[in-house]
């Protein structure tokens, strides 16, 4: 039996390609938020001045500014949860991980405060540029791949 660790690409029972497209979510949400991390980090430490490795941890888990971001650690924890749980990965779980993606992580001034703040880091920090064209690449390659499964 293989372990049931949320970066392992594959695992008895689960089904193969759902398993991988939720490690493949993770990893790319993973990324991005690595990416907003370190954009608030550096328009903290303008404002405030430079940070410790401590004080930073306390910044991302407490301090107002990183607060929006929590909700990217919280889909996080939800995907691991789902990869190492008793119950197999089936593929409504994936999609249903996807679309929910999708609709958090489309940027846009009008959508709920954290679209909006998206939008805003999409704005002005290439590193999350690069990272959520990643992002929206692999919700590209999940609609094909759904739109080609219904045509069969």
């Amino acid at each position: 039996m293989t372990t049931a660790s949320p970066s392992n690409p594959r695992r008895d029972g689960d089904d193969p390609a759902a398993r991988e497209k939720l490690v493949a979510l993770r990893s790319a949400l993973l990324r991005l938020h690595k990416s907003l991390i370190e954009m608030e980090r550096r328009k903290y430490e303008k404002e405030f001045g430079a940070v410790n490795v401590g004080e930073y941890f306390r910044l991302v888990v407490d301090h107002p500014q990183f607060a929006w971001l929590h909700n990217i650690s919280e889909f996080v924890v939800r995907i691991d949860e789902s990869l190492t749980a008793d119950a197999p990965v089936m593929p409504a779980d994936a999609d249903t991980a996807v679309t929910l993606a999708q609709k958090m992580f489309t940027p846009t001034t009008q959508g709920d405060s954290f679209q909006q703040k998206y939008f805003d880091a999409i704005q002005s920090d290439p590193n999350v540029v690069m990272e959520h064209g990643e992002l929206a690449r692999l919700f590209v390659s999940d609609d094909l791949a759904g739109a080609s499964g219904k045509q069969k």
